[in-house]
């Protein structure tokens, strides 16, 4: 069933969730994009008109381009739209949010979700969802997820705290009311380096947020975790091992 936040932990989110427009050119840099076989699996009915819904600098919405006839991207963010804009000139781009979506009735075959559907009010997201989408539509909601398993990741984790994202696909808060529901789950790795893991912290809503000295504590924490971890000896080896969680709801 979908999951209702309590109104402090939905002011909590909707608090967060603002934090990255004025961290887009840092989210563009660090977040990674999603595996192949997750886009082919989100468009495997073969959409025509597609809706990328709180597309954020565009890491799913390029992966579109040549494969459906219009991309819509929607996002509350001025600057993380201009990130896109800047990346994906095919897309027609509207701010906009999942609870307001600034399209017509019955206007596209899939809305597509990636990164971003932990952040929304589902009693007022779905019926909007459902309004936009034709017949047949469906919603596809996808997340790159660190894998914990591994205890240098696990330890990362604890420096920096867990994600939103993290716990929402770990506590399967995916709605299941609103159709059928097939997932594909995808292991993967990503090289990185001091830079670029700093960046990815940097890009996270909760370090967005921090106070200035609680930033500077995770970033030296990060540091420490990367002289010292033993898993972590030679940097030439550097990965960092991913999910990538992909949900495809037929929408009814």
């Amino acid at each position: 069933m979908t999951h209702l936040p309590h109104p402090d932990e939905r002011a909590a989110l909707d608090a967060q969730a603002a934090s990255f427009d004025a961290a887009a050119e840092t989210y563009e840099r660090a977040r990674p994009s999603y595996p192949a076989e997750a886009v082919a699996f989100l468009l495997e009915t073969s959409p025509r008109d597609v809706l990328d819904l709180g597309a954020g600098t565009g890491k799913l919405t390029r992966a579109l381009v040549g494969r459906v006839a219009t991309i819509h991207a929607v996002d509350p963010s001025p600057n993380m739209l201009a990130q896109l804009r800047a990346v994906v000139p095919e897309a027609s781009t509207a701010v906009g949010t999942a609870e307001a979506i600034p399209l017509a009735d019955a206007s596209v075959d899939a809305v597509l979700a990636a990164q971003a559907w932990h952040w929304v009010d589902p009693s007022r997201a779905v019926p909007e969802v459902r309004r936009v989408l034709r017949p047949g539509g469906v919603l596809g909601l996808v997340w790159n997820v660190r894998d914990e398993s591994v205890p240098w990741v696990a330890r990362l984790t604890e420096i920096m705290q867990g994600s939103a994202a993290e716990r929402y696909v770990a506590e399967n808060r995916v709605p299941d009311d609103v159709g059928p529901v097939e997932r594909l789950s995808l292991p993967w790795s990503r090289p990185f380096d001091r830079e670029s893991l700093l960046d990815l912290v940097s890009s996270r809503s909760y370090i967005i947020t921090a106070t200035p000295r609680r930033r500077a504590e995770i970033l030296a924490g990060v540091d420490e975790l990367l002289e010292e971890h033993p898993d972590l000896a030679d940097p030439a080896a550097w990965q960092i091992p991913y999910r990538t969680e992909v949900f495809r709801i037929s929408v009814s």
